[in-house]
């Protein structure tokens, strides 16, 4: 059930229910190439989202409205992405968090699909745990690596960063097919530089399109396999704990 949907009696019976599961999809505006629009990631954190819908049931579940805007430091200087600082986004969140629990909600589900917004979420959850009586779960693709390894084939330019890639670009072939263009998928090689990993530099500073690899090797099938696993780690999480 969409959250915004609910009316102001369905509102205050349904929400402060045991099991109740308030969702929280939370994706970003920031270019993706030619192939892939500039709110891919808010379209996987709902595919997402729907599809935990599916497994615990439409009557245990609110889907809030997705927030499409996130932490696009790296790409934040390329027409098109639009930058959230982690400070004023974790803040953000944190309010969406207190909202909920004043509505008698005793569970939210944060479902991220930009890696960017790890840290933020991240501190919106410790605040919550110091401070608030709601128990907040956040999850970024939970077991993905496991299935990539087996399904995907390119090479990747870098060890656990994916972006508009083979991996990226299969989950949206699968849970938003309609918004993707093949015919513009490419194929590049990035280095990284060499001391990437011990200071900050921007993507902008070394890739002109914002391809993280092999687009073209991308398929519905991968991107099914892997969101498939992605959704049986976090019901089995949510369950686990209830």
């Amino acid at each position: 059930m969409n959250y915004y949907e609910l009316n102001q009696e369905q509102a205050k019976n349904y929400l402060s229910r045991k099991n109740m599961v308030a969702i929280l999809p939370i994706g970003a505006i920031e270019v993706h190439g030619d192939h892939l629009p500039l709110d891919t990631d808010c379209r996987l954190a709902m595919g997402v989202a729907k599809k935990l819908e599916e497994r615990l049931g439409i009557e245990n579940c609110a889907i809030l409205p997705c927030i499409p805007y996130g932490q696009v430091w790296s790409l934040r200087d390329v027409p098109g992405s639009i930058h959230i600082p982690d400070e004023i986004l974790s803040a953000y969140l944190y309010e969406i968090a207190k909202s909920l629990e004043r509505a008698g909600v005793k569970q939210m589900v944060v479902i991220n699909s930009h890696m960017g917004n790890g840290n933020a979420i991240k501190t919106m959850a410790r605040r919550a745990y110091e401070s608030l009586h709601i128990k907040v779960y956040y999850f970024t693709y939970p077991r993905a690596e496991k299935v990539i390894q087996q399904v995907c084939t390119s090479q990747r330019p870098h060890k656990v960063l994916f972006h508009a890639d083979e991996i990226e670009t299969s989950y949206m072939l699968y849970l938003a097919p309609e918004a993707v263009d093949m015919g513009k998928a490419i194929s590049q090689d990035i280095e990284f530089p060499e001391d990437y990993e011990y200071t900050s530099i921007r993507w902008s500073e070394f890739m002109e399109k914002a391809v993280l690899g092999d687009a073209a090797a991308a398929s519905a099938e991968k991107g099914k396999r892997i969101i498939d696993e992605v959704i049986e780690e976090i019901v089995a999480v949510i369950k686990g704990a209830s």
